[in-house]
């Protein structure tokens, strides 16, 4: 019996034509960027705020489409079908899916999982750093030296070799310290800020982890999203054996060359046997 994940690709595969074809991740990716990544040369976060979560914040300068699709535009959604995309994030990441993999032969919904799902949550880092480094920076510009000493800091803590962008190395308040203090020390003549700037970095750190544990639930919402949507479409094409009849149909027209015309018996029948899996798999969905 047929698993449900096998039952989407082959049935995807066959929408809107019947074909063989290997999913290209490269050109699935342009179709979802331009989707999900609109402006993603200026805005790191574009595809966290389109398509991961809302709590990234609107993205901005929407009027303007940033997204290299290179020598060819087969696979890109035009502007005028954009206008029917979804604002909300987790439908309009569904929405793009459903867009992408009518378009790219061979692929469907774990395909975009697979492919973009790791971009998102990288996007969802960036939104979460570079929105919270930005309230950082207006709350410590009183003066000049202080501006310095604080990005010296700052920058120091955050980088790879301490606590990373994300703070991932320095969750714990024990470890945070220890790369706290080396940067400090590192940082002459900023003695009179470092209890500030330490505090500012704490809670800094704490915003971003509070925000990329809620930016994975809503993620993971609308993972299962997608799934429910993928599993409504394959009960429509079952519905009246609708799918079963458009796979025999698009055999017959695409590999037949009499077209299963009523004098060609032979065709429609191997035609019919080729399409039996239908059967099969729809049967998993009762």
């Amino acid at each position: 019996m047929l698993s449900k994940s096998a039952f989407f690709a082959i049935c995807f595969a066959l929408a809107p034509g019947f074909s063989y074809a290997a999913c290209s991740r490269a050109n699935l990716t342009r179709c979802l960027d331009s989707v999900c990544a609109i402006n993603i040369s200026t805005n790191p976060a574009a595809r966290c705020q389109y398509c991961g979560t809302s709590n990234a914040g609107t993205p901005t300068n929407t009027a303007i489409k940033s997204v290299s699709v290179g020598a060819s535009t087969k696979f890109v959604i035009s502007d005028k079908d954009l206008k029917s995309a979804p604002s909300e994030p987790g439908q309009r990441y569904v929405w793009a899916t459903q867009q992408c993999i009518q378009r790219v032969a061979g692929c469907d919904a774990d395909d975009v999982s697979d492919t973009y799902d790791k971009l998102i949550e990288q996007s969802c880092t960036a939104a979460g750093v570079n929105t919270q480094m930005a309230s950082l920076t207006s709350k410590i510009g009183k003066t000049k030296s202080k501006d310095n000493c604080s990005g010296t800091i700052s920058n120091c803590v955050q980088s790879v070799n301490h606590c990373h962008s994300d703070f991932s190395l320095c969750m714990d308040d024990t470890e945070f310290a220890k790369h706290f203090s080396v940067c400090a020390t590192e940082s002459v003549g900023c003695d009179e800020y470092t209890t500030e700037i330490r505090n500012d970095l704490l809670a800094n750190r704490d915003i971003i982890i509070s925000n990329k544990s809620a930016s994975t639930e809503e993620i993971a919402k609308s993972y299962q999203d997608i799934r429910q949507s993928s599993i409504n479409a394959m009960k429509q094409i079952c519905d009246n054996n609708a799918g079963r009849e458009y796979c025999i149909k698009s055999v017959c027209n695409q590999f037949m060359p009499n077209k299963c015309s009523a004098e060609s018996e032979i065709e429609k029948s191997t035609a019919e046997n080729l399409c039996k899996f239908y059967d099969t798999a729809c049967a998993t969905l009762k």
